[in-house]
């Protein structure tokens, strides 16, 4: 241990990239080990002398009277120390210097067991740093072999794993096959490190465009969201902050030559480059594209909004098994509702037939109303009254009048709903309406899914404590736009969110993430699934 122990160190340490410094204490470390089972458990320290280039071993014992020796292994008799030290009385420490080569085989190789076990968790340590660095990167490696469904790739330095969960489907692959994936996370394991890749990400998609978009790596163009159904289709939302750059043009390339290398690095995915607009209806337009849409209705209470599209767009809406819709819902953050025109001329008149019984309404000005938006009793009862005089060229009267019938009319029908439906009926409404118009059957599972999540919201509103706010009475333009434009960098947070934001009292991004869910959804009246989604972008944000 004392031979050239300096040059073997540094020669270790560069061969396996371990610092210097943790070697020589795994050194130390494993000389306390080999000297505990050769002198016994007794006060030891190892230090490392620079100039003779060893490690040195020490071993403390406290001076007592030569009759009150009880313990040799940590006491040492005041007669034997004098010998050693004059100097020393009763009641010091003494250090003397132990011989390293009288430790023996046996402890030799404890101490070698020692040493490797160090330098094997500082490599295990070093794969981890090093990975963690290059964490949501892009990274290239070959196919070195296949474990079950997943695949082993060789990342140089060590090996990564490809889970089949994380696999393009049907993409197929052999040994030797270069390979781009995403680096999802490096963590430690009871098996070593592991590196965990993704190919079906949706950030992996991101980073292949910032590989072969320069306006995006420069910063002019910006990926706002990105939504993936791997293997299959993916929408992407760009930017540009500069008016003279066209971002999608950017992106799709002279010919589309740079979309088309994204494509075939995908193995022939269909990418979507859409416009992004702050207006959030006239972002779910631009996703749902290449359907036409006739009109639009924001819910922003429910978070919802109901998209009217042709009756030939239907199909061309919803997306073969749904696809078109559900990526524009996880693009814009906000539940997409498909209804073609005929079946909204349907429910229009459904809507208008319940509002004009509210008193001092009619039938024109409640279809004024629908035209808006309010569909619902339960929704003209929250209007602010000054809303209804703008709106309907009422007198402040009758728009008291019209609100109080509102709400009596709301209370009515909710009373005959909760007499009306039994157990097995409530039952039967969470699993999803059953009787589906022909025109809106492409479009079931997002249609059921906005009726389950209504069920499941109301049930969890009643088990909760009353909100704080009604989210309807905040008027955006009360609230400076600076504010609006910071709240609306939320993925799916529209303008009148963004208001009910402020208003509740929330002033940055991290007051709002050290909420919990229920407690914004408390604070600003918002339903309690749509508070966990804007906590979920908000600690996205931050993280990013």
């Amino acid at each position: 241990m004392q031979v050239n122990l300096k040059q073997i160190i540094e020669a270790v340490g560069k061969e396996k990239n371990i610092d210097l410094q943790l070697l020589i204490g795994a050194l130390k470390e494993a000389l306390l080990t080999a000297a505990k089972k050769y002198f016994g458990e007794c006060s030891f320290e190892a230090q490392y002398n620079e100039e003779s280039e060893e490690i040195e071993l020490f071993r403390y014992r406290v001076v007592v009277d030569d009759n009150a020796v009880s313990n040799p292994l940590r006491e040492i008799a005041l007669s034997e120390a004098l010998a050693l030290d004059d100097s020393l009385q009763a009641g010091d420490e003494m250090g003397e210097k132990l011989p390293t080569e009288a430790l023996g085989r046996i402890s030799a190789q404890s101490a070698r067991q020692v040493i490797v076990q160090k330098m094997q968790e500082a490599e295990k340590e070093r794969i981890i740093q090093d990975f963690r660095d290059r964490k949501h990167q892009l990274v290239t490696g070959q196919i070195r072999r296949f474990d079950k469904q997943d695949l082993i790739v060789d990342l140089g330095s060590y090996e990564g794993v490809l889970p089949a969960r994380e696999q393009i489907p049907g993409e197929k692959f052999k040994i030797r096959d270069k390979i781009t994936c995403y680096l999802l996370d490096a963590k430690k394991s009871t098996r070593g490190p592991q590196i965990v890749l993704s190919r079906a990400h949706p950030e992996m998609l991101v980073r292949l465009f910032e590989q072969e978009v320069a306006e995006i790596a420069e910063g002019v163009v910006v990926i706002h969201a990105c939504a993936r159904d791997p293997g299959s289709r993916s929408k992407i939302a760009v930017y540009s902050n500069e008016p003279s750059v066209d971002p999608v043009g950017a992106c799709v390339g002279v010919k589309g030559s740079r979309v088309q290398a994204i494509v075939q690095e995908l193995r022939g995915e269909k990418i979507d480059i859409i416009p992004y607009d702050r207006d959030p209806a006239r972002f779910v337009c631009n996703a749902l594209a290449p359907a036409e849409v006739s009109k639009v209705i924001v819910n922003e209470r429910l978070h919802v909004m109901e998209v009217v599209v042709p009756d030939d767009h239907l199909s061309l809406a919803i997306g073969k098994r749904g696809q078109n819709v559900r990526l524009a819902a996880q693009l814009t953050g906000w539940k997409v509702d498909i209804r073609s025109e005929a079946k909204m001329r349907e429910l229009v008149q459904e809507y208008r037939v319940v509002l004009s019984q509210i008193p001092a309404l009619g039938e024109m000005r409640a279809e004024i109303l629908v035209n808006e938006g309010y569909k619902d009793p339960s929704d003209v009862a929250r209007m602010d009254p000054k809303t209804l005089v703008k709106l309907l060229r009422l007198s402040p009267e009758e728009a008291e009048q019209v609100v109080a019938g509102a709400s009596e009319l709301a209370a009515r029908r909710h009373a005959k709903t909760e007499s009306d439906v039994g157990d097995d009926e409530l039952e039967a409404m969470l699993a999803g309406p059953s009787g589906l118009d022909e025109d809106v059957a492409e479009g079931s599972a997002v249609s059921e899914e906005n009726v389950r999540d209504a069920a499941l919201d109301a049930l969890v509103a009643k088990s909760k404590p009353a909100p704080l706010m009604d989210p309807e009475k905040v008027d955006p333009k009360a609230v400076p736009g600076t504010v609006l434009q910071y709240w609306m960098k939320l993925r799916g947070v529209g303008e009148h969110t963004a208001a009910v934001l402020h208003t509740a009292g929330f002033t940055d991004f991290a007051q709002l993430a050290s909420n919990s869910p229920d407690d914004i959804a408390v604070k600003t009246g918002l339903p309690y699934k749509f508070s966990g989604k804007i906590h979920a972008e908000t600690s996205k944000v931050l993280g990013s």
